[in-house]
């Protein structure tokens, strides 16, 4: 069964300061929980995102268990949108698309995340039983890290 995870977040910046940022694949490890030990691996992750970059990953979301996970960028609108679509990992399917739109306070983040987990009714149960807790937490403090950074 596919779930959907929304969020949107006010950034006190111009979209430039915002695209910036969150184009760069080294900016994930700042807003993901250090619990998670969330690692990029890619070698070209220095450079901004552009379609058909692949990113790796390692990241241990449950029990410190290091897991592999590869993301490719599918979608890029330059300052407006993009989108990452997991090519391995933990999910039988993870689509997110980030949207950025500027307004008289700054941008008006949003994330949309369309997901399923593998396993059939063992996923839908480990979904209700841990995992869409785990997301919004990852959520949650990645709110208050960006508002730390561009709210202050």
């Amino acid at each position: 069964m596919r779930h959907q995870l929304y969020r949107e977040q006010q950034l006190n910046c111009n979209v430039e300061e915002a695209w910036k940022f969150f184009s760069s694949p080294n900016n994930l490890s700042k807003i993901t929980p250090k619990d998670m030990a969330f690692t990029v691996l890619s070698k070209d992750s220095d450079q901004p995102i552009f379609v058909g970059m692949k990113i790796d990953y390692t990241v241990s979301p449950l029990f410190n268990i290091p897991l592999k996970w590869t993301t490719k960028i599918i979608q890029v609108e330059e300052n407006k949108s993009f989108t990452d679509f997991q090519e391995k990992g933990p999910y039988k399917y993870w689509h997110h698309f980030h949207e950025f739109i500027p307004n008289e306070n700054g941008v008006l983040m949003k994330d949309t995340v369309d997901y399923e987990l593998p396993l059939g009714f063992l996923g839908s149960i480990a979904h209700q039983v841990i995992v869409k807790d785990k997301l919004k937490k990852i959520f949650d403090y990645r709110f208050q890290v960006l508002d730390q950074f561009f709210n202050q």
